[in-house]
């Protein structure tokens, strides 16, 4: 039997090219729930196409258009956020992939999980925001949360296989994005425009900030903490420009393996899709003829400050990477609009870490109330 995907964020970058892998494989997966916050006319074009049995638009105001749109067809239409966390959790349902961004992956994650669904997670934000909470309850529930960043899905194919081996660390590999081996000088005269021109990956706005500006490498330091049950001090960055590498695992006898290819997020979105086997497919392959010299760095945490306040958080714990994260979707998206630097965005971070209450043990509704009151600091400062 086909194995039936609910594609949370099918419009964004994850999600397209998730629906590509299923072109690929269409004997195998089918699109069994579609969703879009905003973007109704790319929904309704995938609905058209795959015919999925649900589709959510996030955007309460567009439902009655995709309804009509969609009217001459069998697909259920709704809309809202309370229907997008519940669809994951439909009988129906065989395995949900979370591409949606930001904190908004949490709750459908949970709902998801609490179904026992199996999740293919693109959204980090869920396990930096309550990483305890979640990989507790999937523990409980039984399910297998699979990563699908690139970087995450190379640490879990490097550990398959090692059993009970133990791990002294593991090496997160990042491109160092458009601005590596420049200034906080330069940082501060940086454009929205040089920001997104990543130079390896076709990413989202949002991401493509991150990427940027380190803070993505940050949370991915985060969320491999909870995915593979690390301490801090046995995460490692390394910057590597090619992005070849796309992440290691060091044991404790010394020896790292690797997990390599061109950076196409179709790779692993097809391998999380497929888990445990690995499918065939016409993607681009490596030549290691093209890429002669592959070459390693260290971050500078003084530049980018973003990494070193993503692992003060990791490090003290708590609500604090959920304060990190609510603060830096905020600074992002005033970024976006020019209405702060890119230097800035750092700062306002940092300002809301200290200015937002600190919760050591928190529920559920601790990192609710949390991003609420985060968010709302961070828009107080990026208003002054």
């Amino acid at each position: 039997m086909k194995r039936r995907i609910a594609i949370l964020g099918s419009t964004g970058s994850i999600g397209t090219q998730a629906l590509e892998v299923i072109d690929q494989h269409s004997d195998l997966f089918e699109a069994e729930v579609l969703t879009a916050g905003n973007n109704a006319e790319l929904l309704v074009s995938q609905a058209r196409k795959y015919q999925p049995n649900v589709v959510v638009i996030g955007n309460e105001e567009k439902y009655q258009w995709v309804c009509n749109e969609l009217a001459d067809l069998p697909v259920k239409v709704y809309a809202g956020k309370e229907a997008l966390s519940q669809v994951g959790a439909m009988s129906t349902v065989d395995m949900v992939l979370v591409a949606l961004v930001g904190f908004s992956g949490l709750k459908p994650t949970i709902r998801a999980i609490e179904a026992g669904k199996p999740i293919a997670l693109a959204n980090k934000e869920t396990l930096v925001v309550a990483g305890d909470l979640v990989m507790q309850l999937a523990r409980e529930k039984k399910v297998p949360v699979l990563p699908v960043d690139s970087e995450h899905s190379a640490i879990f194919q490097c550990l398959v296989g090692e059993n009970d081996n133990p791990v002294e660390k593991i090496i997160l590999t990042a491109s160092g994005g458009p601005f590596r081996g420049k200034s906080v000088d330069f940082l501060r005269k940086v454009t929205r425009c040089q920001a997104l021109n990543h130079p390896n990956w076709k990413m989202g706005d949002k991401i493509t900030i991150d990427s940027a500006s380190l803070m993505n490498k940050g949370f991915e330091a985060i969320e491999a903490k909870w995915l593979f049950d690390l301490d801090p001090d046995q995460i490692e960055i390394v910057v590597h420009p090619q992005s070849i590498v796309h992440s290691m695992v060091q044991f404790f006898d010394g020896s790292i393996k690797a997990q390599m290819g061109l950076p196409d997020m179709k790779v692993p979105i097809q391998y999380a899709m497929g888990y445990p086997r690995r499918l065939a497919n016409g993607f681009p392959r490596f030549n290691f003829a093209d890429y002669p010299c592959l070459t390693f760095e260290k971050a500078d945490v003084n530049v980018f400050r973003n990494l070193s306040l993503a692992f003060d958080a990791m490090k003290q714990g708590g609500n604090l990477p959920c304060i990190v994260n609510a603060a830096n979707e905020v600074a992002v998206d005033a970024f976006l609009k020019s209405k702060i630097g890119f230097v800035e965005m750092s700062t306002v971070i940092e300002q809301t870490m200290t200015k937002t209450a600190f919760v050591g043990t928190p529920a559920f509704q601790d990192y609710i109330e949390t991003d609420n009151e985060a968010r709302n600091v961070a828009e107080e400062i990026v208003g002054k």
